[in-house]
C-alpha cells in the first residue's frame, strides 16, 4: 500500500470509488484474509520458539548454580574456579541466560500483539527478527558453555571431548541454517526494504 501511496497524487489517496470506499479501505478489505493468516503464522511461530527459549532459560539458570565439578564442601567455592574454562563457562552461561530470557520476552510481545494491519509492516517483523537472533545467540552460547564444561571435566581426554562436542553440535548445525534463513528473510523484507 505504501508503494502505491508514494506513486499516487495526494488527492487520490482520499478519493472514493463507486462503492464509496477509499483506497485504504479497499486495500484493508482485500488483505483481511492475509492479515489473519499472518497472525496465525506469527502466533504459531512465537509459541514454538517461546517453548525452546524457555527450556534454554531454565537449563542455563540451573547450570549457573550447579557448576561443573561441583563446589568445595567446606567453602562452597567452585572447584574449577581458577580454570580458564570455568570463566568461559560462566560467561557463556550468563550470555545464554540473558539472550534466551530476552527472546522469551520478545516472543511474548508477539503473542500479545494486536495483529493490526500496520503491525505487520515493522513492529511484528522486527520483534520476530530480534527474538530469533536472541534465541540463536542463546543456543550458540549454550553450546559454548557445554563445550567449556566438557573441557574442564574431561581434561586430557581430547578424543572424547572432540567426539562428544561434534556429536552434540550436529542438531545445532542442522537447525541453524533454516532459522537463519527465516531471520534473513524477515530482516531483508523489513529493514532493507526501506
Amino acid at each position: 500500500m505504501q508503494t502505491v501511496e508514494s506513486a499516487v497524487h495526494p488527492k487520490y489517496k482520499e478519493a472514493k470509488n463507486n462503492e464509496d470506499k477509499t483506497p485504504r479501505e479497499v486495500f484493508t478489505e482485500n488483505h483481511e484474509k492475509l492479515v489473519k493468516e499472518g497472525a496465525t503464522w506469527a502466533k504459531e511461530t512465537a509459541e514454538s520458539f517461546t517453548l525452546v527459549a524457555t527450556l534454554i532459560t531454565t537449563i542455563m539458570f540451573a547450570a549457573a548454580f550447579t557448576v561443573p565439578g561441583g563446589n568445595n564442601q567446606d567453602s562452597g567455592i567452585p572447584l574449577f574456579l581458577k580454570d580458564k574454562m570455568f570463566n568461559v563457562f560462566i560467561i557463556a552461561d550468563a550470555i545464554s541466560l540473558f539472550t534466551s530470557s530476552t527472546s522469551v520476552l520478545l516472543f511474548i510481545g508477539i503473542l500479545t500483539a494486536r495483529f493490526a494491519e500496520k503491525d505487520f509492516l515493522k513492529s511484528l517483523p522486527l520483534k520476530l527478527c530480534f527474538a530469533i537472533f536472541a534465541l540463536f545467540l542463546s543456543v550458540v552460547s549454550m553450546m559454548v558453555a557445554f563445550c567449556a564444561s566438557l573441557a574442564m571435566l574431561l581434561k586430557g581426554n581430547q578424543g572424547v571431548i572432540i567426539t562428544t562436542i561434534s556429536l552434540a553440535s550436529i542438531p545445532v548445525i542442522v537447525l541453524v541454517p533454516s532459522q537463519l534463513e527465516l531471520f534473513f528473510e524477515i530482516f531483508k523484507s523489513t529493514i532493507l526494504s526501506d
